[in-house]
């Protein structure tokens, strides 16, 4: 096996046009990466959410963490350093989230344009429908 080769995942999202659009993303290493509190016990899932949190020390953190994928949930106390990998871990999944966000609606406003041109070049378009 190649040493340097990739890994990735694939997500299909329907879009409400009916058009799919797959989203690629590949992983910068392959070496496993220190399982953290981002990664769900029970099934594996990276999409743990913390759900309550509170500070205990300036050093500790008190959170409840669920994970949507199973229903797991957890409490416990984590130290600083966890709680802020969990953070930055959350951080990335936002700008995934907003980045799968714009390719979306770039994607929609492509075809609600192409579909506008076609009903215009049909003359279909008239001024009560304004």
């Amino acid at each position: 096996m190649n040493e340097n080769k990739k890994q990735h995942s694939v997500r299909r999202i329907l879009l409400p046009s009916g058009r799919t659009i797959e989203v690629v993303t590949f992983d910068s290493t392959t070496e496993p990466e220190r399982v953290g509190l981002h990664i769900c016990p029970d099934c594996g899932s990276d999409l743990i959410q913390p759900v309550a949190w509170g500070q205990v020390t300036p050093d500790q953190w008190e959170l409840t963490l669920h994970c949507p994928n199973c229903g797991h949930s957890r409490e416990g106390v984590f130290d600083q350093n966890d709680v802020a990998d969990l953070e930055e871990h959350l951080d990335a999944g936002v700008e995934a989230i907003l980045s799968d966000l714009q390719r979306m609606t770039q994607a929609n406003m492509s075809d609600e344009i192409k579909r506008f041109v076609a009903a215009l070049d049909a003359d279909l378009i008239l001024p009560e429908d304004f």
